[in-house]
């Protein structure tokens, strides 16, 4: 890239030494950042993006393979969705939410026709934690009942309720909130909780321990289960055959909210509307935010089942917010289904995903003794690093920090060098580009990964 626009709309030329400074400065001295000690990290300047990629004020490109937090489905800057935010905030750029408003009552029903039959309302957030704190509270009102289960290995966001539930290494520091909060093990074949050597295996054990879970806390004590549908962060974990199905009647049997996590998966990151519709198992709330519109605004949300909001017809429902369903968000949530349906993203998805990247990544498999495994679906796919395949150690230890995950900040940085910006957590990479990435931006950033992952091999025995 050789030029950026600065927030006046003035193009400069790249490279901007002093532009870089003044930004770097702004940061390092007034923006707390998250989940960071804030004197240990130097957030790298960014001057723009467009599509696939994104640029520093050295002019250097990187082919987004994170979609910034897999949020990023139609890529930076799409000028459908950019005009769709001008558009809206020339005719309206915000309203409450009591009031009925056309771009949110659109997107609501476009939003409830590709949800399964029996979910026709949806609840606007500001994001994925606010969507599953209030799937929660929909779940505690409509059931009188109070605990809710969730995985080990799960991310379910930062506030108070979402953390409580959140099964990684994040909730430590936060654990203090929500005493209703109880976990239990996923089905996670690759190191299985359950000694299990086949799917089928992993799934009947992993349904057999979460029957066992219900039963001694008291299924007359729970209100919801809470499953990302594929587990994202934490490992792209794929729920193996009949297991959300398994769930789902666990739950109908004990009367329990099943709650999809769809906030990573959905809007045609696995080549579905929504993850768990490739596996089975229809849930009664789908909590979605990320790729309903790139979050080019801020926006999430619940679906949820005629059954659970007919209790609230005549009852109130206990929560809002004060810009639930703003306009701007719900106008580039708007022009995102127009995009998917003109451009056949979630054939797309589905194509580049069985043609280009699962045979490419199979086939590391075979060339790089630090792959362990790889799993996935459509553009969403994990590459598990380890030393050693026989006894599967890691590449790095569990929430490895310091000199510890210096093997894969090695990984990533030979992959930045490359001019790709990986996704890592622990010890994999995961493959998560903009929906919208082309067949040949995409081959070349698996190359760059390919090769970055020579550094790893290094580490391997």
């Amino acid at each position: 890239m050789t030029e950026y626009t600065d927030r006046h709309g003035v193009s400069h030329a790249l490279p901007a030494p002093e532009a870089e400074a003044q930004v770097r400065a702004d940061d390092r001295a007034h923006v707390f950042h998250s989940w960071s000690a804030q004197a240990l990290i130097d957030p790298m300047p960014v001057a723009g993006g467009a599509g696939s990629t994104f640029w520093d004020y050295s002019g250097n490109e990187y082919l987004d393979f994170s979609s910034q937090l897999v949020n990023l489905n139609l890529g930076h800057q799409h000028p459908d969705l950019v005009a769709a935010i001008q558009q809206q905030a020339g005719r309206l750029a915000t309203i409450q939410p009591s009031v009925a408003n056309d771009v949110r009552g659109e997107l609501a029903r476009l939003i409830a026709g590709v949800a399964p039959d029996g979910l026709e309302k949806v609840f606007f957030t500001n994001g994925g934690a606010e969507a599953n704190e209030y799937a929660v509270r929909l779940a505690r009102q409509s059931t009188g009942r109070r605990k809710v289960l969730s995985m080990y290995r799960s991310y379910h966001g930062s506030t108070s309720t979402a953390i409580s539930l959140t099964g990684d290494p994040r909730r430590w520091a936060n654990d203090v909130s929500d005493t209703g909060a109880v976990r239990f093990f996923g089905p996670y074949l690759y190191r299985s909780p359950f000694h299990s050597s086949t799917l089928q295996e992993e799934s009947q054990r992993a349904l057999e321990h979460l029957e066992q879970t219900i039963l001694l806390e008291g299924s007359s004590t729970i209100a919801a289960i809470i499953i990302e549908s594929v587990v994202g962060t934490n490992g792209v974990l794929v729920p193996p055959p009949g297991y959300l199905q398994g769930v789902r009647e666990l739950c109908d049997r004990h009367g329990i909210v099943y709650i999809a996590d769809e906030v990573m998966v959905g809007f045609g990151r696995m080549g579905e509307w929504f993850g768990f519709q490739a596996y089975g198992g229809q849930p009664d709330l789908i909590t979605f935010a990320k790729g309903v519109n790139s979050g080019y605004v801020p926006l999430g949300g619940v679906v949820i089942s005629d059954r659970i909001a007919a209790h609230f017809d005549t009852t109130p429902f206990a929560g809002g917010l004060t810009y639930s369903g703003h306009p701007l968000a719900c106008a580039a949530g708007v022009a995102t289904f127009e995009v998917f349906a003109r451009d056949g993203i979630l054939e797309r998805v589905r194509d580049l995903g069985e043609r280009i990247v699962e045979p490419t990544l199979r086939s590391w498999a075979s060339t790089h003794p630090s792959v362990g495994e790889v799993r996935g679906r459509g553009l969403f796919w994990a590459v598990e690093l380890v030393r050693d395949r026989e006894t599967r150690e890691p590449l790095v230890p569990f929430n490895a920090s310091g000199a510890d995950a210096a093997p894969m900040g090695a990984f990533a940085a030979g992959a930045k060098e490359a001019g790709v910006w990986p996704f890592v957590h622990f010890n994999r990479t995961h493959i998560a580009p903009p929906l919208v990435i082309s067949e040949d931006e995409l081959v070349r950033g698996l190359s760059a990964i390919d090769e970055a992952l020579s550094v790893a091999d290094s580490y391997a025995g």
